[in-house]
C-alpha cells in the first residue's frame, strides 16, 4: 500500500496535479465521479481516504441504493491512478470500490466486487488460477447524432461524413470515398477519413495505462472502428474497457465527433459487438492448449465452451444487456446469433482463432457479447457458466465449420439460437442462474435488481412508445 500511495504523490508531483477524481461503476455498467482538490488528498500509507474512504450519495446511482439508505463510501484503488486526458485542469483518477459505511464490507451490488469475487472463487474452485480477457471493442464515430422522443412525435438522426447514404449531397464540394455498406472493412485512406483519430486515440490509451495491439475500420459505413487491447486478468481488463469507452468517446469528441458503442445504431448495416477472448491459466501454463486436441484445445477448453453454449440465454441478459442488442443479434451481419462453437468460423457463437499455433495463443473467442454490457459483470458471468461447464463436463457437441448462413433449411434446423428479444433473455436468466450463484460470486439481490431495472427502465419504456417505422405499417388503417 505505501508503495502505491507513493506513485500517486509522485504523479501529483510530477504533474503538477490540482484534482483528485474518484471514478466508479454504477450497475449498468457506466462510470460516475465527483472530484475533490489535490490538496485535499490524505494519505498516510495506512490510514485516510486509502482505507476510510470518501463519501457519496448513493440514492441517485442507477441499481444502487434508495433514498433512506443513501450514505456509502469510495476506497480508492492507488494502482489505478492515471492523468485524464479529458481534464484541461491538470487531473488525476483513480477507480474505486463501493463501500457500506455501517459495515465497512464491500457493497453487495459494486460491480467491480462482483468481479472481484469472480477472481477469488475461480481460485478456490483449484481448477486455475488465472483467466485472461481480450475483449475487441467496435464502436462509431458520428459527426452528428439527433434523437428525442415525446408524446406527439419520436425520432433520431445520424449523420457521418462517410456515411453511403451522403454520396450525392452537397457537401461544397463532396469528396466521395464513402465507403459502401458492409464494406468498410479495411480501405485505406481516403475511404477511411478516420485514421489519424484513432491512432491519436491509441496513443492516448497508452499514455493512460492500456496496452494496445490494434486498430482498424470496420465492415459498416459511417465510421465504424475497432480498437484491440493486450489480454490481462478479469478486474484489470474490466477496467481498461471502462477507461477505454472514456477516453474513445473524449478524444471523439475534442474533435468536433461523437463516438457510440450503442450496438445497432445503423438500420441495414453492420452492428456493434464486443467479441471476448478468454483463457484459463494455472502455474503459468494455459489449460486450453493440447498439441493432440481438436483445433489445439484441450478438453477443459471444449468444457468450458460446453458451460458458455449450455448458459448462453441466461448470459445473454448479462452480455447483450439492451433492448438494442437485439437488433445487432440477427442472421446476415456476421452477428454470431447460433450456439455452436468452431474453428475459424465466424458465424458461430464461439470460435477458436486459428492465427498462431503457440500454446499461450490457445483461447476461446465468445462472439455474442456487444459493448453495451457492464464488463464487470460480463466476465464474471462467462467466467461462472465455463467454470460450471468444466465442473461439470458438459459436452459442447461436435463443431461446425460450415458457413451456417448457407445452410439448407433441413440442416440448419435444430441448431440453437440466442434470444429474441432481452425480455426473453430475462426470463431466461430467471429460470437458469444457480451456476452464477456459486462462491455467492452473484447474489439474489444483485440479480434480483438488475432484472428490475432492466425491465422498469428499459424493456417497458420500449415497449409502451410507438415505433416510427409503426406509422409506415398502419397509420392508413
Amino acid at each position: 500500500m505505501a508503495q502505491e500511495t507513493q506513485g500517486v504523490k509522485d504523479l501529483i508531483r510530477q504533474h503538477d496535479i490540482k484534482i483528485i477524481d474518484f471514478k466508479f461503476t454504477d450497475l449498468p455498467g457506466l462510470w460516475q465521479h465527483f472530484s475533490i482538490p489535490a490538496t485535499e488528498l490524505e494519505d498516510t500509507g495506512s490510514s485516510g481516504i486509502w482505507v476510510e474512504g470518501i463519501g457519496f450519495d448513493g440514492s441517485s446511482i442507477r441499481g444502487f441504493q434508495e433514498i433512506h439508505e443513501s450514505d456509502m463510501i469510495l476506497i480508492p484503488e492507488a494502482k489505478s491512478a492515471f492523468v485524464d486526458p479529458a481534464c484541461a485542469i491538470p487531473t488525476l483518477s483513480l477507480i474505486c470500490d463501493v463501500y457500506d459505511p455501517v459495515t465497512h464490507e464491500p457493497y453487495s451490488r459494486d460491480p467491480r466486487y462482483v468481479a472481484r469475487k469472480a477472481e477469488l472463487y475461480l481460485r478456490s474452485t483449484g481448477i486455475a488460477d488465472t483467466s485472461y480477457w481480450g475483449p475487441e471493442l467496435e464502436h462509431f464515430i458520428f459527426d452528428d447524432i439527433r434523437y428525442g422522443q415525446d408524446v406527439n412525435y419520436g425520432h433520431y438522426h445520424i449523420d457521418s461524413v462517410e456515411g453511403a447514404w451522403n454520396s450525392g449531397r452537397e457537401e461544397g464540394p463532396n469528396l466521395g470515398y464513402k465507403p459502401r455498406y458492409k464494406e468498410g472493412y479495411f480501405p485505406v485512406p481516403p475511404h477511411d477519413t478516420l485514421q489519424d483519430l484513432r491512432s491519436e486515440i491509441l496513443l492516448t490509451m497508452v499514455a493512460c495505462g492500456i496496452e494496445m495491439e490494434v486498430h482498424h475500420h470496420e465492415v459498416a459505413t459511417a465510421g465504424q472502428g475497432e480498437f484491440d487491447m493486450r489480454y490481462d486478468s478479469l478486474v484489470n481488463m474490466a477496467d481498461k474497457v471502462l477507461k477505454h469507452k472514456y477516453i474513445l468517446k473524449n478524444v471523439a469528441r475534442k474533435h468536433g465527433k461523437v463516438a457510440t458503442f450503442m450496438p445497432k445504431p445503423l438500420f441495414g448495416d453492420n452492428g456493434t459487438g464486443m467479441h471476448v477472448h478468454q483463457s484459463l491459466w494455472k502455474g503459468g501454463e494455459n489449460l486450453f492448449y493440447d498439441p493432440e486436441g481438436w483445433a489445439l484445445t484441450s478438453q477443459e477448453c471444449r468444457y468450458y465452451i460446453g458451460g458458455l453454449l449450455k448458459h448462453a440465454h441466461a448470459l445473454c441478459a448479462l452480455i447483450a444487456p439492451t433492448t438494442n442488442s437485439y437488433k445487432r443479434l440477427v442472421p446476415g451481419y456476421e452477428a454470431p446469433v447460433n450456439l455452436v462453437y468452431s474453428q475459424r468460423n465466424r458465424s458461430a457463437a464461439a470460435r477458436i482463432p486459428m492465427y498462431s499455433t503457440s500454446p499461450a495463443a490457445r483461447r476461446i473467442e465468445f462472439r455474442t457479447p456487444d459493448p453495451s454490457c457492464n464488463p464487470y459483470l460480463a466476465f464474471s458471468a462467462m467466467l461462472m457458466a465455463g467454470l460450471d461447464g468444466i465442473e461439470n463436463e458438459i459436452d459442447p457437441g461436435q463443431p461446425l465449420d460450415k458457413d451456417i448462413y448457407t445452410l439448407s433449411p433441413m440442416e440448419a434446423e435444430g441448431i440453437p439460437t440466442v434470444p429474441g428479444s432481452l425480455d426473453q433473455a430475462l426470463r431466461a436468466l430467471e429460470e437458469d442462474h444457480e451456476f452464477l450463484m456459486k462462491g455467492d460470486v452473484f447474489t439474489s439481490d444483485v440479480l434480483d435488481t438488475w432484472i428490475e431495472y432492466k425491465r422498469k427502465r428499459e424493456i417497458d419504456p420500449v415497449r409502451l412508445r410507438p415505433h416510427p417505422w409503426e406509422f409506415q405499417l398502419y397509420f392508413d388503417v
